[in-house]
């Protein structure tokens, strides 16, 4: 029971999220925001993904996809990545990035947003 709402608590703070990473896409896309090829880190080292879009945190290990996807860009992958790259897939987006986390940039999601807006 405790599992079942935290799920839903989660789901219904991703549907939030999501609604303002679809306006940051737009406001970004209208600014002429440059996009970028994402990399990702594995292992300590960069890799190429499948992904163009822009980064929301300065270690870049969170970024926004042209698509609207929500990336973590720490990844596993194999020796040959390097020469491969690593494809990403987008996962639920927290309204809260960085939560429990101990690197000490972490904080509201619209905060990025408006921070990597801010570049334009």
């Amino acid at each position: 029971m405790m599992g079942d709402l935290a799920r839903q608590r989660e789901a219904a703070e991703s549907v939030e999220a999501q609604k303002l990473i679809d306006d940051f896409v737009r406001a970004a896309t209208a600014a002429g925001l440059p996009v970028v090829d994402l990399m990702a880190t594995t292992g300590g080292r960069s890799v190429r993904t499948n992904v163009r879009g822009w980064y929301l945190r300065r270690d870049r290990s969170i970024a926004i996809g042209v698509d609207g996807g929500y990336y973590r860009l720490s990844v596993p992958a194999g020796p040959l990545a390097r020469l491969t790259g690593v494809r990403v897939e987008p996962s639920a987006p927290p309204l809260i990035v960085g939560r429990g986390g101990r690197d000490g940039e972490s904080g509201d999601l619209k905060d990025f947003l408006a921070r990597a807006l801010a570049q334009a």
